[in-house]
């Protein structure tokens, strides 16, 4: 096998205490493919795979017998769940110990496309908090904003920036997850590319980037907030080197955190600060590599000044979103350009302080275009756990279901309960979005960048 895994890399792991490199071998050698869900409880209770078993360190979190065409479950575009990797999970139980779950605070998920971590801070710090979620990539931002809008919630402001443009808001979030770039040697298991990309010298360069984010985000984080600080990488130089760094240069203080120990998730600490991460290693666990660490900001940090603020009036009468919006009087509207925007209503004044410093690509749910008589509905208000519950809907068969989710045409015959207007398709009790039925026949307003091609 070491003409499979570069060889640096293993003896270099080799110097880990206990490592076992014959067994890390062996589970790349039969390169399991291991399939893991996380649930959206906002959408659904239980999933709909057979012969599960659940992720040991997360609630939601669940292992597939074998892997489905996730393409061709209607559930999945609904976002039901998130198909994400059963180690990195390991986030969900790491908020529980913290004490942030089902909290009130604001987060910032820094490095965040495609948006499995983000997804997964939105359903554990529950609705009373506030995520940001940041891409710099502006094609992978669109990706990660298309997730967002699958998970419905309202509480979630997706943004287009640089790590250096959250400095001008300091002292704002109290909790900062970076989920940094990485040399990927955790995904060797999965992708092949990222063994043939692997090398020393790229190791360092995700060092020095790694960096770079920390240094130009961390004035953001409020004195006593947490670092969440990941990657899916073995080295240390991207790895425990940088929780040493974080410890001189910020005094960052490790936190621990408690686990069964039938999980086998390893405790591993820096060399110069013994400052404490976990690691993943998938010859030990079903999971592939990753590692974490948490960390608390003890110095003193300046805030901004946090200035009540007013949104422009404008000309859209309040019961139009009441009309579309379940609980509406816990959300604050706004306009953007045609288009109505809700968000909970004590994060008012936060998208006008966020406005000022940064590139919004999304704010809250676009509920629709307000024409100045009518509302034409958004496919993102057709995927929110607000949406009124008395609209009217049809739920569809498989076949219709995928018919839909193609943008293809469809037959007025299988849309028998509304007579006229706009109507949510549904497929087992799930919002997929919007047709309208006209007396000869129905358009369909699924978004065409994300119908289903190919297949």
């Amino acid at each position: 096998m070491s003409n499979f895994l570069p060889n640096e890399l293993v003896k270099r792991l080799n110097e880990e205490e206990g490592f076992d490199s014959e067994a890390f071998n062996k589970a790349h050698q039969q390169g399991d493919k291991i399939t893991s869900i996380r649930l959206n409880s906002f959408k659904q209770d239980a999933v709909s795979f057979e012969n599960v078993s659940p992720v040991p360190w997360c609630d939601k979190g669940y292992y597939l017998a074998e892997r489905p065409v996730f393409t061709l479950d209607p559930l999945y575009h609904a976002g039901c769940y998130y198909v994400q990797e059963a180690s990195s999970m390991f986030i969900a139980h790491i908020l529980k110990e913290i004490g942030l779950e089902n909290s009130s605070i604001r987060a910032l998920d820094l490095c965040a496309a495609p948006g499995g971590k983000s997804t997964l801070l939105v359903s554990y710090l529950g609705s009373e908090s506030l995520l940001v979620s940041n891409e710099v990539i502006k094609s992978r931002a669109n990706i990660l904003a298309d997730n967002i809008v699958r998970w419905g919630t309202t509480n979630v402001v997706v943004t287009n920036n640089d790590p250096s443009a959250f400095s001008r808001l300091p002292g704002y979030f109290d909790l900062l997850l970076v989920d940094a770039p990485c040399s990927g040697s955790g995904m060797f298991r999965k992708d092949q590319n990222a063994v043939d990309e692997w090398s020393l010298a790229n190791v360092k360069l995700c060092s020095d980037r790694q960096k770079r984010i920390l240094a130009e985000s961390l004035d953001a984080l409020v004195t006593d907030g947490y670092l969440i600080y990941s990657t899916c990488s073995y080295s240390r130089e991207e790895n425990e080197d940088i929780l040493d760094w974080l410890s001189t240069e910020y005094a960052l203080e490790t936190i621990s955190i408690t686990r069964d120990s039938d999980w086998d998730i390893e405790e591993t600490q820096s060399a110069k600060h013994k400052a404490i991460g976990y690691r993943f290693y998938p010859h030990k666990l079903r999971g592939e590599g990753f590692f974490v660490a948490v960390l608390q900001k003890k110095e003193r940090q300046l805030t901004f000044n946090r200035k009540k603020t007013k949104f422009e009036r404008n000309a859209v009468p309040p019961n139009v979103v009441s009309n579309w919006i379940e609980g509406s009087q816990n959300h604050a509207y706004f306009m953007h350009g045609d288009h109505i925007h809700i968000i909970p209503k004590n994060y008012e004044d936060d998208i006008k302080w966020l406005q000022q410093v940064l590139y919004i690509k999304q704010a809250g749910t676009n509920i629709g275009k307000w024409t100045g008589r009518e509302l034409l509905p958004s496919h993102d208000l057709a995927c929110s756990v607000h949406i009124k519950k008395n609209l009217a809907v049809q739920d569809v068969t498989l076949d219709v279901a995928l018919q839909f989710l193609r943008k293809e045409s469809l037959d007025r015959v299988d849309f028998t309960a509304v007579k006229s207007g706009w109507c949510l398709v549904q497929y087992k009790g799930v919002n997929l979005g919007w047709i309208k039925v006209l007396s000869n026949r129905i358009n369909n307003y699924y978004p065409k960048e994300v119908r289903i091609m190919n297949l």
